[in-house]
């Protein structure tokens, strides 16, 4: 069967997120985005592997069903066109802190376990070694590879995905604290990462000029810290509901099982372009090399961006694909696209009260974003909608790029076209 994943959430645990970030709200969000399997997130604190015990239920192997007292409340905060089966998959992030080649290294890491007897062993392996107490995402001075292996050490189904890799400050590759290549970082145990998260400032094409990611499944997912933004990147993947299904879709990368991602348009995301954002200094590459890395305003170093970073390590021309890669869809957030045509903040009662019309009318946000027909979306009968998917699915918007911790600004349309 066809299902969306988004395999990286967090908890109210982690920081910076928002209270009502549970289990419950996960189950409502997942539905309304039309998101099948979803990661519980957060899965070494104590506080809320003790509601994940409580709250959730097995179902198919390896995940898990939000529990029937729980669900029916939840259900009635979901309209009937887009109540579907939620399934939880047992995750967590990872933050490693650690000195190695003589460079302090930080990157963060997504483990993903098959059941609950793993996920206890592997959390007392880790209070062992530091704090896994004062956050939902822990921060721990533990060398990756190392944690690899004890990934692999508590259960062989387990594994490991680097997380958004090209992220300036945490990641596998970033330009503040990164490694140049996955072998650098994983060495011996390199052979047991078969995906990476692509993050939210880069897409496929991007990383394709990479050719040290060949042979890696490119995954993408929302990284949430609400329950709203859940999906807002995802996997689509065509096997049967298990973990076991699941990992072999993303170890083999078949392309007839992993179907490919739904991606951010990479300028929208927070470190796409390099900049200072105290000194509002946004720059492209080229530019920034011709100030060699120093802000033009403070004469400080820039934060170096993703487009930046993939740039520097880019081995292949541009435009130039590896064979059998899966597909990717470039999408906005509906509440986004509502935003913009109502010219209210997608936060809005405006944009809230025409999001669940949209939804009451049509499906799950992601029937509206990729599946339905213009004509279908038309029905809804929301100005410009229609229109704006058109151009949202043939990537005819403009973007003023994120850059230093700063979102990018989606335009689908110019004042005088809206009017």
């Amino acid at each position: 069967m066809e299902f969306i994943a988004d395999l990286h959430v967090h908890s109210k645990y982690s920081r910076a997120t928002a209270r009502n970030l549970d289990l419950e709200n996960l189950y409502i969000a997942a539905q309304l985005k039309g998101v099948t399997v979803v990661g519980t997130g957060d899965f070494t604190y104590p506080a809320w592997y003790s509601e994940i015990c409580e709250k959730l239920e097995p179902a198919e192997p390896g995940l898990f069903t939000l529990k029937k007292e729980y669900a029916k409340d939840c259900d009635q905060e979901v309209p009937r066109t887009c109540r579907n089966e939620v399934r939880f998959i047992l995750t967590t992030e990872i933050s490693n802190i650690y000195k190695k080649n003589d460079k302090t290294r930080k990157n963060h890491n997504l483990v993903l376990m098959p059941d609950l007897a793993a996920v206890e062993k592997f959390n007392v392996k880790l209070d062992n070694i530091g704090n896994i107490k004062s956050d939902g995402r822990p921060i721990l001075g533990l060398d990756a590879r190392n944690l690899l292996e004890i990934v692999l050490e508590t259960t062989a189904q387990g594994y490991l995905i680097p997380a958004h890799i090209w992220t300036p400050w945490f990641s596998l590759l970033g330009s503040k604290s990164g490694f140049d290549s996955v072998e650098e970082c994983f060495e011996d145990l390199t052979h047991h990462i078969f995906a990476v998260e692509t993050g939210l400032s880069s897409d496929p094409p991007m990383n394709w000029s990479v050719s040290g990611l060949d042979g890696l499944t490119l995954v993408s997912n929302s990284d949430a810290h609400s329950p709203m933004n859940v999906g807002r990147e995802a996997n689509l993947f065509n096997t049967s509901l298990s973990f076991g299904d699941i990992k072999q879709a993303l170890e083999s990368g078949d392309p007839e099982k992993f179907l490919g991602t739904f991606e951010f348009y990479p300028e929208e995301g927070k470190y796409h372009l390099d900049g200072h954002r105290n000194c509002d200094v946004r720059l492209w590459p080229q530019k920034t090399m011709g100030h060699n890395g120093k802000c033009p305003v403070c004469g400080k170093g820039l934060t170096l961006g993703v487009l930046y970073r993939v740039l520097e390590l880019a081995d292949r021309a541009e435009g130039e694909i590896p064979s059998n890669r899966p597909a990717y869809h470039s999408i906005i957030q509906l509440a986004d696209i509502l935003s913009e045509i109502l010219i209210v903040g997608p936060k809005s009662k405006k944009v809230q009260k025409n999001y669940y019309a949209a939804l009451n009318q049509l499906g799950s946000e992601f029937d509206i974003l990729h599946r339905l027909t213009l004509e279908d979306i038309e029905k809804a009968g929301i100005p410009l909608l229609a229109e704006a998917i058109r151009r949202m699915r043939h990537k005819q918007i403009d973007v003023l790029p994120g850059y230093d911790g700063e979102y990018g600004q989606v335009k689908i349309f110019k004042a005088q076209e809206r009017e």
